[in-house]
């Protein structure tokens, strides 16, 4: 049989295809470029994300399958690439001062960053599991090496060979359980798991295979026992690669396990609901209570997102699909209050000294005033107190639970939130009320670390008092699923 490749269909992807054809331009350019100034690769960065983020907002109202069902065109694949692209946006405008400051030679800086971006978007949209794998390992491999791209550092090189060895090994879990599934179904089309389902087919062999997949997913959600390579990745990467793969990693990721499961394995909610909720728990409950002890700001944060992983699974377990709209909202929260929190912990380093102890922090409000302020308003957005956006967000997962009769997992979630508090305020009254411990000098106020925390502010403010835009946004993104 004839089979012709869909070339009208070109279109329907270009966001991909021109981030795809900048990383290989900017390639090309970075051999020829003479200077060392990787500025001008940062503006070309800035606008094939604007171009594709254009090309993504005009092609939100399409909805259709493409080349032969692999991938898809639709709200909650538009959304969640328009938030990944907005988030690549700003970690470009970060990276145009701090990719100087940190005398980052490498060439390959905003290349990486466009291909990993593009694995993202080609996982959110992907309906068959070899596409979604595709997509996982272009955006794993490409961020393996943004990690260790400071190569006379060790912890940079000891968190880069750390991820990759976990994440390999996540990766055969993953294509363990795909390959189970094709073997027990014939299939590998997330619909045509729910066809067999439905039938009553459910196999071992399937099981087995619906939860190795699930492993996969948890080791790039950050789930607890999957989180061991967390702390020590977002210590040791470049900072502003640490905000990239803390928002955008956990989105992509979210995103895809939601499309996968709200799709294929649904019927199989009490078989695979009750492991959820028990993950739910163990994450946020073991991430809270070792984030109370630790000294360095990355480390923190870093216990602080396998926490708010562990919130967001918990509207993930109700398995409600109009509800699951609050976890796409919590997921667009989460994203600007963690890149603005990594803005600031930029703002605080400078050549060869991060400052990443808490006692760098202390009695900043009275020596840099700006930066103590935009950092306590994203400590409190991650810490939940209104009128923020992440008090709404925890408000609507936290609901979603109780509208499904999961009333002790939100209950549990709430204490978690509390515990959470003590070390996110904890850095507050360092910033406040302390008096400095030690000089850590002048600041670089670049106007693009200042850009990226005020946009970041403006958004949790806004989503935070009006909050029924985002909202109604999230549950259009959901409605793929009915």
């Amino acid at each position: 049989m004839d089979v012709k490749f869909p070339v009208d269909e070109l279109i329907l992807i270009a966001p991909e295809i021109i981030l795809c054809g900048f990383g290989l331009l900017l390639l090309l350019i970075e051999v020829f470029l003479k200077t060392k100034s990787k500025s001008f690769l940062g503006i070309l960065t800035l606008v094939s994300a604007g171009s594709a983020l254009v090309f993504v907002l005009k092609l939100s109202s399409f909805s259709t399958d493409l080349f032969f069902g692999l991938y898809s065109l639709d709200s909650l694949g538009s959304l969640t690439k328009g938030l990944i692209l907005v988030m690549l946006i700003l970690v470009v405008i970060m990276s145009l001062r701090y990719v100087e400051r940190e005398e980052v030679i490498s060439g390959e800086y905003y290349p990486l960053l466009l291909f990993s971006t593009l694995g993202m978007m080609i996982m959110v949209s992907s309906k068959n599991l070899l596409t979604i794998f595709v997509g996982l390992e272009l955006m794993s491999l490409s961020i393996y090496i943004l990690v260790g791209l400071f190569r006379d550092n060790l912890k940079a090189a000891e968190a880069s060979l750390k991820y990759f060895l976990l994440g390999a090994f996540a990766s055969a879990f993953l294509v363990y359980g795909i390959a189970l599934l094709y073997g027990s179904t014939g299939s590998l089309d997330i619909k045509g798991y729910l066809e067999v389902i439905a039938k009553g087919d459910t196999s071992t062999v399937l099981i087995i295979g619906v939860a190795l997949i699930a492993v996969g997913f948890a080791f790039k959600i950050a789930l607890v026992p999957f989180h061991m390579w967390t702390p020590d990745v977002y210590e040791g990467a470049p900072t502003s690669i640490t905000a990239f793969m803390a928002a955008g990693v956990k989105s992509a990721a979210f995103v895809t396990f939601l499309r996968v499961f709200y799709t294929a394995f649904l019927p199989l909610i009490k078989q695979w609901g009750d492991i959820l909720w028990l993950l739910a728990v163990i994450t946020m409950s073991y991430a809270n209570l070792t984030a109370l002890v630790q000294q360095n700001i990355k480390r923190m944060l870093a216990y602080s997102s396998i926490a708010h992983a562990g919130y967001i699974l918990v509207a993930f377990v109700t398995g409600e699909k109009i509800l699951s709209s609050s976890i796409i909202y919590y997921l667009v929260a989460y994203t600007f209050m963690n890149v603005g929190a990594f803005s600031c912990v930029i703002l605080m380093g400078r050549k060869g000294e991060e400052n990443l102890d808490i006692d760098s922090y202390a009695g900043l409000s009275a020596r840099h005033p700006f930066v103590a302020f935009c950092l306590t308003i994203f400590l409190l957005s991650l810490t939940g107190v209104p009128p923020l956006a992440g008090f709404m967000a925890k408000f609507y997962v936290f609901s979603t639970a109780i509208k499904a009769g999961y009333v002790w997992l939100a209950i549990i979630g709430v204490l978690n939130s509390v515990v959470a508090a003590y070390y996110y305020l904890r850095v507050i009254m360092y910033m406040y009320f302390r008096d400095p411990v030690k000089e850590i000098g002048r600041i670089d106020l670049s106007p693009s670390y200042i850009l990226v925390s005020l946009i970041c502010i403006f958004f949790l403010i806004y989503t935070g008092i009006l909050p029924r835009e985002l909202m109604l946004l999230a549950e259009g993104a959901v409605s793929v699923f009915f």
